[in-house]
């Protein structure tokens, strides 16, 4: 339908179809015969390279062209005007002049259309004869009337069908459709207006190989190409190459520009004659063609026509530009009704946001998806039809971005083939992420088509892989070919990724909030727990520490003193696995079960052995540690009991050392049972009962913190006060705390 490629130019060699998605199409060093080219220096306004048809059309001999102004071709009003025209900024509008009658050339005498654009360093000027054949003027009165039919139009579909009864009028062509391009720029008809005798294309679709890539880009630079008679000889360029910078002239925006003879096959092939193109650019991006065919020989409609034509074709660009933006904010108004229900009802359940989410009814809607899988902390929560787990994680390591950007697809199968096997459920899918294992996916199954093609769109790869004998040339057959593709789920809008991020965002927001009411609650808890103030016990001196982690607000940490009769008094130091709301409602569980067996009067062992029964018991799959240090101040004795709990530190004044004790299995197992250890207590000494957050550090050697540790210990803190000499512990080893700490200090007077 469209430009490819020339064999051989003046301006460069062989080309085929093998490699003329590589073709420089806009320098093909000639032009169309019904009209004639100047390549001036805008300076003096001598010509640099010409047509080799100006001896024909202007009466100046091809031997005697460059070099001289351009009143010599034109005559000296007629210069003045093109001059004129160029310096009043309208060099893109057609120009209508009066050539004068004495000269030798077939133009002599002869209304023509003058068009002129500036290509690198030169001002190029084109003229034709003024040949209006069938085609009616484009008057004020008739643009304003167009215009009005257009802008009736309420959908894309009537705006297309509009434009190409308006372009048919205007320019004369048998047949005027409207192409448009899909995301893969294969082109479908939209819209068609033909004589009567013509068999329809509306409705066929043609291959992205169709129109290379040099040639789209030509449709964005200039809105329109005409081949006035399929049957043409190329008139070359003289010379063919610019004196001054020895390049070929781009006519990227030459109304004469050649081109290819392939092209031309390809025409026709169809039975064309003449034809002409429009594009239809939306967002800077070529949207679509108006795509012109004749069939009874050479036409030419004027460049008025033409002109009026690329107006239609620009002001019917923005109305589609309008109409899809028109109808992209409807959908997402309805998308925005959609998220308002949905973060309405979110946030009036008592229920977890993320359970709450999955659940909801318009979740699926929302999207028109399939399925919908959430992943948070690694753990999937699915609704609709899904694919295996396994499965849905691979997808969405696919589309996962580390910018947290959503992700789209409508076909997965190119990022994996082996997810072909599974696009009856999800051949598309549409992902937004907080994190590796923190993500929200829809999929959507595959959207069966039936296409028809003008044309197996396959030939060109068929007769390539025949051999290097077959001649590749355009495709010979434009009947319709029928193909039913699959693999492809409908394509995913621009709003859809907004809702998703507006969704998103609202149920972070909202688990934040429930997790900062459930963190005030826990921090309420957690301070109600803790002891604020120390026993005072004759003979000891007692200091204490908890400190949250830098990177969580709650943990599993804790401490209390308990009186056990007889003068003396038990401390304990235990650590909760995990952190959060839940490790803070362990904790409050296991210190009120541990107080209580303390105060009954079983032993220390008795009660972590009763603490563990409990635990595996009561409390889901949550282990923990403690330290029970018995203390007799009197006698200056200790008994210590440990369930898998760091080692207490003893400085004696002297050296700093780990008290051996003997420790059963953590709490929560079920098993084990424990052994208490006596220490006795020099005069002076401290014992040091820390949780792991002292020492535990990211890239630090836990044998080289508790080094740490003892040296800012030194032998203990002497006869100075407790305070300081704690505080210099838990800053010891350096480092983000990843974990909350506790430590309690006993000297001993």
């Amino acid at each position: 339908m469209t430009e490819t490629a020339s064999p051989h130019t003046p301006a460069y060699g062989h080309v085929d179809l093998t490699n003329c998605d590589r073709e420089p199409i806009h320098v093909p060093g000639a032009i169309q015969p019904h009209g004639v080219l100047l390549a001036l220096d805008p300076l003096t306004t001598e010509t640099v390279m010409v047509s080799a048809n100006v001896e024909a059309t202007l009466g100046i001999p091809l031997e005697e062209a460059v070099g001289r102004p351009l009143a010599d071709f034109v005559g000296g009003a007629a210069a003045q005007a093109i001059i004129d025209h160029v310096a009043l900024a309208t060099a893109r509008e057609p120009l209508t002049l009066m050539l004068p009658g004495d000269g030798e050339g077939e133009l002599a005498g002869r209304m023509v259309d003058v068009g002129t654009h500036v290509s690198g360093d030169r001002l190029v000027v084109e003229v034709e004869s003024l040949e209006r054949g069938r085609a009616l003027p484009m008057s004020y009165r008739s643009a304003r009337s167009a215009m009005g039919r257009l802008a009736a139009a309420s959908t894309v579909d009537e705006l297309t069908s509009q434009l190409a009864r308006e372009v048919s009028a205007i320019t004369g062509f048998d047949r005027v459709m409207v192409y448009r391009f899909d995301q893969h720029w294969n082109g479908e008809v939209v819209a068609e207006e033909r004589r009567e005798d013509l068999n329809p294309f509306l409705g066929l679709h043609y291959p992205a190989t169709d129109i290379p890539a040099q040639a789209r880009r030509l449709y964005t630079v200039n809105w329109t190409r005409l081949i006035a008679d399929i049957g043409y000889t190329p008139v070359p360029l003289h010379p063919v190459l610019d004196p001054d910078t020895r390049a070929p002239l781009d006519l990227s925006h030459s109304t004469l520009r050649s081109v290819s003879p392939i092209h031309v096959e390809y025409l026709s092939n169809m039975g064309v004659t003449a034809s002409m193109s429009v594009s239809l650019i939306v967002d800077e991006e070529l949207w679509g063609l108006v795509a012109c065919h004749h069939y009874s020989g050479p036409h030419r409609p004027s460049q008025d026509a033409r002109a009026a034509a690329e107006f239609l074709g620009q002001v019917t660009s923005q109305m589609v530009a309008d109409r899809e933006r028109s109808d992209q904010r409807e959908a997402a108004l309805a998308a925005q009704s959609t998220l308002a229900r949905m973060t309405a009802r979110l946030s009036a359940s008592s229920a977890a946001p993320l359970d709450g989410l999955v659940r909801d009814p318009d979740l699926l809607p929302l999207m028109d998806a399939g399925g919908v899988a959430l992943c948070h902390d690694a753990q999937l929560h699915t609704a609709g039809r899904l694919p295996d787990d396994d499965v849905v994680r691979r997808i969405a390591q696919l589309l996962l971005r580390p910018s947290g950007d959503v992700v789209a697809s409508d076909h997965l199968a190119v990022l994996d083939p082996a997810l072909a096997d599974h696009a009856a459920v999800a051949a598309g899918a549409l992902c937004i992420a907080a994190g590796p294992e923190s993500w929200l996916l829809w999929v959507r199954p595959e959207l069966e088509q039936v296409v028809d093609w003008g044309g197996d769109p396959t030939n060109k790869l068929l007769a390539a892989q025949e051999g290097p004998d077959v001649r590749l040339s355009p495709r010979k057959s434009f009947e319709k070919w029928q193909q039913v593709v699959r693999g492809h789920s409908a394509a995913w809008e621009s709003w859809q990724a907004d809702a998703a991020t507006a969704l998103q965002t609202h149920v972070n927001g909202l688990m934040l909030q429930r997790s900062r009411e459930q963190i005030a609650a826990a921090e309420s808890l957690q301070r109600s727990i803790l002891r604020e103030q120390l026993p005072e016990v004759p003979g000891i001196d007692v200091v204490a520490r908890y400190l949250p982690a830098s990177t969580f607000q709650l943990g599993g940490d804790w401490w209390d003193a308990v009186e056990v009769g007889g003068g003396r008094v038990a401390f304990v130091v235990g650590d909760v696995a995990g952190h959060g709301v839940s490790a803070v409602g362990a904790m409050t569980q296991i210190r009120t079960a541990m107080r209580a067996y303390l105060f009954a009067g079983d032993d220390p062992g008795t009660c972590l052995d009763r603490l563990d029964q409990l635990m595996s018991s009561l409390i889901d799959e949550r282990v923990a540690t403690a330290l029970v240090a018995v203390v007799d101040a009197e006698h200056r004795r200790v008994e210590l009991v440990s369930a898998g709990h760091p080692l207490p530190l003893l400085f004696d004044g002297t050296t700093a050392r780990e008290v051996p004790v003997t420790a059963r299995p953590l709490l929560g197992l079920g098993e084990g049972h424990a052994r208490a250890t006596e220490v006795e207590m020099p005069a002076g000494s401290t014992l040091l009962m820390f949780s792991d957050g002292l020492m535990e550090r990211r890239q630090v050697d836990l044998l080289a913190a508790l080094d740490l540790l003892r040296a800012a210990g030194g032998a203990g803190p002497g006869d100075g006060p407790l305070d300081p000499w704690l505080d210099r512990l838990v800053e010891a080893v350096p480092g983000e705390k990843d974990d909350d700490t506790t430590v309690l200090a006993i000297r001993f007077a």
